[in-house]
Order: structure tokens, then sequence, then C-alpha cells
């Protein structure tokens, strides 16, 4: 399916933002929705072919989306500084006012959710949030608390984008790649953030959750995962050997098939 666009009013903005978004499979009318959340410099176009593998092999329909700032979505403003809550405000405003407006009917059709790294922390903040409208959370490298590994290769993010060609790279992602890095790189450097936490949260999640990390992700450790199951006991945990930050680039084939397994199990 192409890609396309619609127009959201959110609290507290002064104009409407625009969301990219593209669905996969829209002829399975009656197959559950599967919501893909990406991650902190992601977009639409970055998952590349993955959402449509996972669907075919779920045989699912599926919805992907830029958030504001991402891809060929409204960019943010100049001025625009996002806050500490920027992931609350992704999971409590945006992600609802976009299934909305695309006719996504929660209360009767419960979509799952599959975020990657910040958008796997929206996803948990959303099932948190809204656990009667939630089938299943599907969460790769997600944050629920910070810890120093994230800074240090956060900082590092910040030199390569300054000193080497990965502005240049993000560009073919991402109509403003100022918007998309500096949005997330200054929020995540902003000594503010140091206390930020969703720990708490977990334990108002109710859907089954599969939460998956890489044993050499540079942006956090099996804490974050092991967090997450000891105040959501439902979940169940997916520790990869051999696998970065991007377990759906590094290790596909092998989260398909644990995805498939997961998924499967819950219409038994």
């Amino acid at each position: 399916m192409p890609v396309d666009f619609i127009e959201l009013d959110l609290p507290g903005a002064t104009t409407r933002v625009c969301i990219e978004h593209e669905w996969i499979a829209p002829e399975r009318r009656e197959a559950p929705l599967m919501v893909f959340l990406h991650e902190g410099l992601g977009s639409v176009a970055m998952w590349r072919d993955f959402p449509q593998r996972l669907c075919d092999a779920l045989g699912c329909r599926g919805l992907v989306y830029s958030r504001p700032g991402y891809g060929r979505s409204t960019p943010r403003a100049p001025n625009e500084t996002w806050g500490t809550d920027f992931m609350h405000r992704q999971a409590f405003d945006v992600l609802p006012a976009l299934l909305r407006a695309l006719g996504v009917d929660t209360q009767h059709e419960k979509p799952w959710v599959f975020g990657h790294s910040d958008g796997g922390s929206i996803a948990l903040l959303y099932a948190a949030h809204f656990p009667d409208q939630v089938a299943g959370a599907i969460v790769l490298a997600p944050h629920i608390l910070l810890e120093d590994i994230s800074v240090t290769s956060i900082e590092q993010a910040r030199e390569a984008y300054l000193h080497t060609g990965l502005r240049q790279r993000l560009a073919r992602y991402h109509d403003d790649p100022d918007s998309a890095f500096w949005g997330w790189n200054r929020v995540w450097l902003d000594p503010a953030f140091k206390t930020w936490t969703i720990e708490a949260e977990m334990s108002a999640i109710r859907c089954p959750v599969l939460a998956v990390q890489g044993l050499d992700d540079e942006y956090g450790t099996l804490a974050q995962i092991r967090g997450i199951a000891q105040r959501a006991p439902q979940t169940h945990l997916l520790e990869l050997a051999a696998c970065g930050h991007s377990p759906h680039k590094d290790q596909a084939d092998v989260l398909i098939a644990a995805v498939h397994h997961f998924y499967s199990s819950e219409y038994r």
C-alpha cells in the first residue's frame, strides 16, 4: 500500500499536524491489527520490509506511521523542545488521536502494539494507560529507566551527527533530519531526564507482553526487560545473543518466529 497522510488536532498544539502512515494488508478486514511504533530516530521508511514480513507471517493487518517530527510527518518547529514526558504525550495523546482519525475503535477492536526502543516505551505506556483497549504488546529494546550506557551512546550519536555522515544518511528517511535528530537527542541528554523512569506504570499493564533485548545492545541492558517482567508478571522475555539495539534487523528470522509463537498462543 502507498504511504498516505492524515491531519490531527492534538492537545496543546497551535496548528494541526500531518501524520505519514501506511496500511499493511488492509484487505484482511477481520484480522487483528498490529500498530508499529518506531525508534527514536525511526520513521515509516526505516522499518523497511519488516512490518510486511511480520504481518504476513501472523496473518494480521498492520499500521505503520511516523510520529510528528519524523519521516514525512510534520517536522518539529525549530524552537520546539520536547519535554521529559514526550513519550507519555505520544502514548496518551498522539496515538489515540491517530487511531480515532483512522477509524480504529479500540473499544471494540483491540489492537496489538509493536514498538522498538522509544517506540517500545510508548507501546508500554499506551498499554498501561489503556489497559482494556490493547490485545498485546511486543517491545524491542524498550526503555523503562535511564541507564548510563544509554547516555553514553546518545552522546556518541551527537558527535556522529555533527562530524560524520550520519545527518546525510538520516536525510534519506526524514524530510527534516534536524527535526528528528535534535528532538530526540536533546531531550535524552537533558539533565532533567536523568531521573526519568516509567517503572511504576508497568504494573498497570494487563495484556500479554513479549519483551525482547539484544545482549549486545549499545543503548540498554537486560535490566530494562527484566524490570518489565518484575512488575507485569505476564511478560515473556526473549534475550538474543549476537544482537544489538535492533533485533528486527540483527535477528529478523528468529524474532519473527518468536513473535509468531507468542501471538499464536494468545488465540488458542
